[in-house]
This record gives structure tokens, sequence and C-alpha cells, in this order.
């Protein structure tokens, strides 16, 4: 920001810059919005986020983001436990519970194998997917990665460590296009993506 601009604006404008797909431009704008809002709004606005930081955690099942210690879909008795969905952030979660068509559980790796970014597999909750499945009746893992190279290895990586278990691993059929993301695909793709899946 330019030379003119109070020390603040230019941190808080720095800070938005660091949100995913928030350029400066964007962030200046965010900035300047901030400084329109009342003190009251500002503080309730700053609040939501450090009570959103302490209140969310991570489920102890299957790693999505919740308020208690087990999640929503982990605690449903009706929800298929022999079916686990591998997908790489809660985002993706989302997407498909907005599909209304999946009723098994899910798996959220945190992230995907990336060596170029410095992540490997022990930065990822692939430990946790291999203990639930070594614990429990699940017959089939569908590997929901984003059709990305990292997706890709990552869908690779964690089918070679299933198949010695003796579950069946799929992969979702590509009605996605390569390089998208999951968040972003419509619910009838997702829905047809999940249907045809093939096991890899």
């Amino acid at each position: 920001m330019a030379e003119y601009n109070a020390l603040p604006l230019v941190k808080l404008a720095e800070q938005f810059a660091r949100l995913p797909g928030i350029g400066m431009k964007t962030a200046q704008r965010l900035a300047y919005y901030v400084l329109t809002m009342s003190e009251g709004e500002a503080k309730e606005f700053s609040e939501a986020i450090t009570y959103a930081h302490r209140a969310v955690r991570k489920c102890e099942i299957c790693q999505n983001f919740t308020e208690p210690k087990i999640c929503p879909i982990c605690d449903n008795p009706r929800r298929d436990s022999s079916t686990i969905c591998v997908v790489e952030g809660p985002k993706d979660v989302a997407a498909f519970e907005r599909t209304n068509e999946y009723k098994g559980k899910y798996h959220v790796l945190h992230g995907l194998i990336s060596p170029i970014d410095g992540i490997g597999p022990d930065q990822l909750h692939i430990r946790e997917l291999l203990a639930r499945i070594n614990d429990s009746n699940v017959d089939e893992v569908i590997m929901a990665t984003n059709p990305t190279v990292e997706g890709e290895a990552t869908a690779m990586y964690i089918s070679r460590l299933l198949k010695p278990l003796g579950v069946k691993v799929t992969r979702l059929a590509f009605g996605l296009p390569i390089g998208g993301t999951l968040e972003y695909a419509d619910e009838v793709t997702l829905y047809k993506a999940l249907e045809n899946r093939n096991e890899i």
C-alpha cells in the first residue's frame, strides 16, 4: 500500500492478503471496509474470528471441523459406517453433503501430498484413517481427492496402504474437471462422480 496510508491500515490489508484467493487490491478494499464499521461491529467481527479459532476443533474420528469432540456425521447412527469417503479438506465434506446422496462417513486429510510444498504423508491424517479401518468394519474407501497431480498422488499412495487390509478402494469417476476443485463443483456433477466411481 502507498506510504501515505496509516500503518495499522497497511498491516490489516496485509493480514487479509494472507487469505487464499485474496489479492492485495481486494485486501485493501476489505481493510478500508473494516474501518467503516462501527466500533461494536468491528469488535463483533474480531470476536467471531477468535471464538471460531477457540471453539472449533477436529473431530476425534474423521478429523472434520466440529464444535463437539465427535462431529454430527460420525455421531449419526443412521450413516453407513462401512463406507468412508476420503477428502482433502472440510470444504469438500460440505460439498458432498449438499448433494444429499452420500450416506456414508468421511475422513478429512487436511491437505495433499506435495513434496514441492514440503508436505509428506506424515503431515496428513493418514495414520488416523488406517487406525479407523483396522478398528471397524469398513468395506469401501472412496478416494475423493481433487483430480490434480497432488490429488492423484495422494489417492494412489493411500490406496497402496489400504489394499493389504482387504478393503475395496474406489476413486471418483472423472465427471469432475481435471485441475478443478470439489468445492466449486455443482451438486449434479458431484453426484454423478460419486455414482460412477471406479476401483483403483
